[in-house]
């Protein structure tokens, strides 16, 4: 078996990897409004949230291909630069579970592979269009659009429902909010199992393995299988983080909350805009939570949330630049 097979079987490995503690650490965007609201028991939701986030990784893969061909020149891009990038996240993405800090696992695996690159070829591999357009402005905007979309559906809900008896409210928000919370899971399914699909459609690209960056059907089986199983093992520290510290939930606030978040992910996958799920509900619970009223947020935590949302990319950008440099050392593995 040659070196090169060797890595790319590595490559898909640690992308396996990547997609599975993608799927704990990221489980709090499907499942902890629904958790916190006591709608369904934390086993049942794991369930739910993954069979949902299986289905939703079946939808299409305009992610997939904006993640494989959209953000580096793909000649240049080697297994080795592949792998360090997929290293550089899963060391953040642990770390930021470690510590409870709903970070983007998408976000982390961009930072990584631009990270990598940038050491092995210099900053013109960058796709500065792609990246701009796909990944910049969208990372701006859409953690906006989730908190300004929350507050305002919250007010609707609100204005609807102020006279409603809170009894009759809280009974028929827990059955809606089943179905949010289902639909938030198939929308984090659809973008964030994508990016999965695309790291491995760019590494079998790269290998010669396929001619074109049409996701293989396995390589979406098996990502959509780990990104569920992932979700299965359920990431409690940010579960609770997301759920309860940033804001006390009620169910309509936990369907507020899904709705409005979901809506905004769904639009993204259907531009092939990886955006990060995590940013988005995060800002649409305290968009939601803000209609009480401002204190009602635990704004010195929203903070160190924010905080951990912009040094995501360079933190993984560091990490693999790193990997790849010290991996250059040996010329058998840098060359491929």
């Amino acid at each position: 078996m040659t070196l090169t097979v060797i890595l790319l079987i590595l490559v898909i490995i640690a992308a396996l990897v990547f997609e599975y503690i993608n799927g704990f650490h990221d489980s709090a965007n499907a499942i902890a409004t629904v958790v916190a609201t006591k709608v369904l028991t934390p086993r049942n939701a794991v369930i739910y949230g993954a069979v949902f986030n299986f289905i939703g990784a079946f939808s299409g893969t305009h992610v997939a291909k904006t993640i494989s061909k959209g953000i580096l020149t793909i000649d240049t891009t080697t297994q080795t630069v592949i792998l360090c990038a997929l290293l550089g996240a899963i060391i953040w993405n642990l770390i930021t579970w470690y510590y409870g800090i709903p970070s983007s696992s998408s976000h982390a695996l961009i930072g990584g592979l631009i990270g990598a690159s940038t050491v092995k070829s210099g900053i013109n591999i960058i796709n500065v269009e792609g990246v701009m357009n796909k990944i910049v402005i969208p990372m701006i905007t859409s953690p906006v659009l989730g908190l300004v979309i929350g507050f305002s559906f919250m007010l609707i809900l609100v204005w609807a429902f102020h006279k409603a008896n809170p009894d009759f409210i809280n009974k028929h928000f827990r059955r809606l909010q089943l179905v949010s919370s289902g639909i938030m899971a198939f929308s984090h399914g659809s973008n964030d199992a994508q990016k999965t699909m695309g790291i491995i459609t760019l590494a079998l690209f790269s290998f010669g393995a396929i001619e074109t960056h049409d996701v293989p059907f396995w390589v979406i089986f098996v990502c959509a299988l780990m990104m569920g199983l992932g979700t299965m093992a359920g990431g409690w520290k940010i579960i609770r983080t997301m759920g309860s510290k940033v804001i006390k939930l009620k169910p309509i606030h936990g369907f507020a909350a899904e709705t409005s978040a979901a809506g905004v992910i769904l639009t993204a996958s259907h531009f092939g805009i990886p955006i990060s799920t995590t940013h988005i509900i995060s800002t649409s619970i305290m968009g939601v939570g803000s209609t009480l009223r401002l204190s009602a947020v635990k704004w010195s935590l929203v903070t160190n949330i924010v905080t951990a949302w912009i040094v995501t990319i360079p933190v993984c950008m560091i990490l693999s630049g790193l990997i790849y440099y010290f991996l250059n050392l040996f010329p058998a593995i840098g060359s491929f």
